[in-house]
């Protein structure tokens, strides 16, 4: 059965780092796309970052390029989002979803989903 899990979330100082982590289970990354979303609250959910089965990524949102990486660690299953510089601008519930092979991102696109972890950029 597939099932995707985040963890990671928190309450950070703007210019403070997170590391979100997406557990992956019933599917191989090796055969999979996981990509992350964020919805921030009153707005649609946006693609932030996409890892393909082949190991590429793609940026989806233009305001997180230069601050957020996306990783994968095969043994463990696991997709990371490694988000540094946070600005308040990226406070949301961060989620992750999975596709066979392909990326996209329109969260419509993707038919398996996590169920979340807040990230709140606050002083």
């Amino acid at each position: 059965q597939l099932r995707l899990v985040e963890s990671g979330g928190g309450l950070v100082q703007p210019g403070g780092s997170l590391r979100l982590s997406c557990a992956v289970s019933g599917s191989a990354l090796s055969s999979s796309a996981i990509g992350w979303f964020r919805q921030a609250p009153g707005k649609d959910r946006e693609g932030v970052l996409c890892l393909k089965s082949s190991g590429d990524s793609i940026n989806y949102a233009d305001s997180v390029k230069g601050r957020f990486t996306i990783s994968r660690d095969n043994a463990k299953n696991t997709v990371y989002l490694e988000m540094n510089s946070l600005k308040p601008d990226d406070t949301g519930i961060y989620y992750c979803a999975r596709n066979d092979y392909y990326c996209s991102g329109s969260a419509k696109d993707w038919g398996s989903w996590g169920q979340g972890t807040q990230v709140t950029v606050s002083s």
